[in-house]
């Protein structure tokens, strides 16, 4: 049984660390583009799985690999996490207010089941804070394989985690619920608002401050 708390702690963290504030913001500003559950729920999933796929990979070549990198280095990460989060805003916040602005009755809805847009935005979040989470495992696992497989559920600990959180947020924005288009507009601005005053403070943070 021992042997097997530290994994099942990891998934309990991962699922956590995916309700952090930067993560939510990211996936409100995408499920605000769907009406349908599952869609939005895949965004979640995929925004997971690139997670996991950029926090494993720095795994292999930290813990693995015995690759060094330096503290700057992840400050340039975060920093690339706040502009892709400053964008992300930006984005939304554009195609709704020039939908807005040539259909009058709706905000615009995506039902393309292509989810690489919530996969590419998870694999750039995961450069956020990876750094520290590797370096952490390393001091507290004794072996290569016990450390990476800690990444890995702590991984789809937030994949799980994720998929909980885009379920939550498409709520206000699902058919059943769309009565108020007002409503719907107010939510998605105050979504892409927060989303780029958070990339902004990151990017200040740590290339300015």
């Amino acid at each position: 049984m021992q042997p097997a708390f530290p994994l099942l702690f990891a998934a309990i963290v991962g699922f956590t660390h995916a309700l952090e504030a930067d993560h939510l913001l990211a996936v409100s500003n995408m499920v605000t583009r769907r009406t349908s559950l599952k869609l939005a729920v895949r965004d979640g999933i995929a925004w997971g799985l690139g997670h996991t796929s950029t926090i494993v990979l720095i795994g292999v070549l930290m813990i693995a690999l015995r690759v060094g990198i330096t503290e700057g280095v992840f400050h340039w990460f975060e920093a690339a996490v706040g502009l892709m989060l400053l964008g992300l805003g930006v984005w939304r916040l554009y195609k709704v207010l020039k939908h807005r602005r040539l259909h009058q009755n709706h905000i615009p809805h995506d039902h393309n089941n292509d989810h690489k847009m919530a996969y590419s935005v998870g694999l750039v979040h995961g450069l956020a804070g990876s750094g520290g989470l590797v370096l952490l495992v390393m001091t507290q696992m004794t072996g290569q394989i016990e450390a990476l497989s800690y990444l890995l559920i702590f991984g789809l600990g937030s994949v799980a985690g994720m998929a909980v959180a885009s379920s939550v947020f498409h709520l206000p924005f699902s058919r059943k619920l769309a009565s108020s288009m007002a409503l719907q507009l107010g939510l998605t601005v105050l979504s892409s608002a927060l989303c780029m005053g958070f990339g902004a403070k990151l990017v200040y943070e740590n290339l300015l401050a």
